[in-house]
């Protein structure tokens, strides 16, 4: 057991990052963990993604991220993150997991577990959870799910090249990998429990959406959802008419989005909205209800994930540093 840190960090994502740089600017100790690497999230993103926001807008204390383009990809924000770590010195412990925490405002105990086995304990004045809302699929909950052929998120299309492909979902990353794999010569179909392509879809990609739609180049059960998923084929039905149809598939991708760890959060005694899944938290200094518990990023925004990014997320880290500096 170490000496007593201001703050400790749970996630080295974008927006712990952001912490992490405003702590030092401030002065304060403080030391990240992560049960994946730096920017884990990221690392599983489609290799080949470009991000909606600017680079200015995803830039993080005193470091610019200079680009040729406007808009960065993903292997542009990987490295700019790194940088990121590597200016201020950040304390980052990739790979070891924050297994448990004990006490209270002023003198927290942290358990973690490294990706070796070797346990530890730290001690902080200040906990902060940045841990994302990547911790697990928002699942279909159907028959079939199961299958190995279904996949929950996508990096490349090139595995489903002359395959049978169904796309869950009309948001941004259903949208991409439905284009993707179309133009490596998938057959691919799209369902949608809604009746038009989500309204936050990237504007550059709309155009380029409809027009493979209208042509029937991909075709698209609008107001459908899955109710079985069998070995070579799956089974949809209306939800209008409740009517029935099956089509052939090799493969679902199910772009249905991801969920924060809500056990681990309620396990540090952090109430949980259960209509919005928002944490009790107070928006000025992003304390929960827990005296010296604090969230940062996605997680203030619960199911709606399309409220908080890492361009305002970001801000969180300067708020939660000012509120622990003055005690």
């Amino acid at each position: 057991m170490s000496d007593l840190l201001d703050m400790a960090v749970v996630g080295a994502g974008p927006c712990g990052i952001a912490v992490g740089a405003a702590a030092s600017t401030a002065g304060l100790g403080a030391t990240l963990y992560d049960k994946g690497c730096i920017t884990n999230s990221l690392v599983d993103y489609p290799y080949y993604m470009t991000f909606f926001s600017t680079a200015q807008k995803l830039e993080i204390g005193d470091v610019p991220f200079t680009i040729a383009d406007s808009k960065p990809t993903r292997r542009e924000a990987l490295g700019y993150y790194r940088r990121v770590v590597q200016y201020y010195g950040l304390d980052v412990r990739q790979y070891e997991e924050v297994t448990s925490v004990e006490g209270k405002k002023g003198d927290f105990l942290l358990h973690t577990r490294a990706q070796s086995g070797a346990e530890d304990t730290r001690r902080a004045r200040a906990l902060v959870v940045a841990t994302g809302g990547f911790h697990e699929p928002n699942y279909l909950n159907v028959p079939g799910e199961d299958l190995p052929k279904v996949k929950h998120y996508y990096q490349e299309p090139f595995p489903f090249y002359d395959q049978d492909v169904l796309v869950v979902g009309a948001g941004n990353s259903s949208v991409e990998s439905a284009l993707e794999t179309y133009r490596i010569g998938a057959r691919v179909t799209m369902v949608h429990i809604f009746d038009e392509i989500d309204r936050g879809v990237k504007p550059w990609v709309v155009p380029d959406i409809r027009n493979r739609l209208e042509k029937g180049e991909i075709e698209v059960f609008w107001r459908h959802r899955i109710l079985e998923i069998r070995p070579a084929s799956v089974v949809l039905q209306n939800m209008d008419s409740e009517e029935t149809v099956e089509i052939p598939n090799d493969w679902v991708l199910a772009m249905t989005g991801w969920v924060p760890d809500r056990e681990f959060i309620s396990g540090l005694g952090i109430d949980i909205d259960d209509e919005t899944g928002i944490p009790s938290h107070d928006s000025d200094t992003m304390e929960t209800n827990v005296p010296g518990i604090y969230i940062a990023g996605v997680l203030a925004a619960g199911y709606n994930a399309n409220k908080i990014f890492i361009e305002n997320g970001k801000f969180h880290g300067p708020k939660i540093v000012e509120a622990v500096s003055a005690g």
